[in-house]
C-alpha cells in the first residue's frame, strides 16, 4: 500500500512539474515584442493593400513607436467586435487602429492621450437627394457593428426615425451595400470616408452635418501602466522630432496629429 502511495505521489509530482512548466512558458511572453490588434479593413488607418500587405497611418506610426521603444511589432488582425476581449485575454498587447476614446471604453482599457481627431459622418451616394441628417427618417442606414458610429447614431434623435439600421463586420461591406443601393446612407469615420471618396471620385458625398466629434487613442490592458507610460513617452518623442507629422503628411497630405 505504501509502495502504491509512493508511486502515486511520484506521478502527481511529475504532473505538477509539467503543468508548472507549461504555465511558466505561457506566461513567459517576450517583453521585447508588441502584438497590436487591428481591423485590417480600416483604410487609411490599417488595411491590406493590393499586395495583401498591411499598411496605413496607424501601421507606420506603430512601427515608428515600437522602434523608438526598442521593440519588435506584430500586427494581428482581429474581430473588431471582440477587441477588448482580445486585449484582456493577453492575445494582443495593444488596440491600435482608429480606436475611438469613449467613456464606456475607458472603463475597459487604459488609453494613451488622443493622437488624432476624427468625427462620425454620414455618407450617401453622390446623386442621393439626402442632404441633411433629418432626411434619414424612413431610410435604411448601415454602419460597422460595435463601433463608435453606432454610439454616435444612437445618441442622435434621428435614430428613432430611421427605418432600419443594418450592421456590418466592416466599413468596406457597408459601403459596398451603399453602392448597390441596398442602403441609403452609411455612418462612418470621417478619415475613412474621405479616403474612399478620394479612391472613388464621384461615387460618394458627405453630408455637411456630422454626428459626433471624437478622438483616437491607443488601448492598453488595465493594470499595465508601465507599458502605457513607455508607449506615451515614445509617442511624445515622435511628435517632438517631427516623425509623426511626416507620417501624417504621407497618409493625409497634412499634419493631423494631436500634440
Amino acid at each position: 500500500m505504501r509502495k502504491k502511495s509512493a508511486i502515486l505521489l511520484s506521478i502527481l509530482g511529475m504532473i505538477l512539474v509539467i503543468v508548472s512548466g507549461c504555465s511558466a512558458s505561457g506566461a513567459g511572453k517576450d517583453d521585447n515584442k508588441l502584438v497590436i490588434g487591428i481591423d485590417d479593413k480600416f483604410a487609411p488607418m490599417g488595411f491590406r493593400d493590393e499586395n495583401n500587405e498591411i499598411v496605413g497611418f496607424d501601421i507606420d506610426f506603430a512601427k515608428a513607436v515600437a522602434d523608438k521603444m526598442g521593440m519588435e511589432v506584430t500586427f494581428q488582425p482581429i474581430d473588431w467586435s471582440a477587441k477588448e476581449s482580445e486585449l484582456n485575454s493577453g492575445r494582443i498587447d495593444l488596440i491600435w487602429n482608429g480606436y475611438t476614446i469613449t467613456e464606456e471604453r475607458k472603463g475597459k482599457v487604459l488609453f494613451t492621450k488622443p493622437y488624432l481627431k476624427n468625427s462620425q459622418v454620414i455618407v450617401t451616394l453622390a446623386d442621393s437627394p439626402i442632404s441633411a441628417i433629418s432626411e434619414l427618417a424612413g431610410k435604411v442606414v448601415g454602419l460597422q457593428s460595435l463601433s463608435s458610429a453606432a454610439d454616435a447614431l444612437n445618441a442622435n434623435p434621428i435614430k428613432d426615425e430611421i427605418k432600419t439600421v443594418t450592421e456590418f463586420p466592416d466599413n468596406v461591406l457597408a459601403l459596398s451595400d451603399l453602392k448597390t443601393k441596398r442602403l441609403d446612407a452609411v455612418v462612418i469615420d470621417e478619415v475613412v470616408a474621405r479616403y474612399y471618396m478620394s479612391k472613388e471620385e464621384g461615387t460618394f458625398k458627405l453630408l455637411d452635418e456630422s454626428l459626433a466629434p471624437e478622438e483616437y487613442g491607443i488601448g492598453v490592458k488595465k493594470g499595465n501602466e508601465e507599458l502605457l507610460e513607455k508607449l506615451q513617452k515614445a509617442i511624445d518623442e515622435l511628435n517632438q522630432d517631427g516623425t509623426a507629422a511626416k507620417i501624417s503628411q504621407t497618409w493625409f497630405g497634412e499634419d493631423k496629429v494631436l500634440k
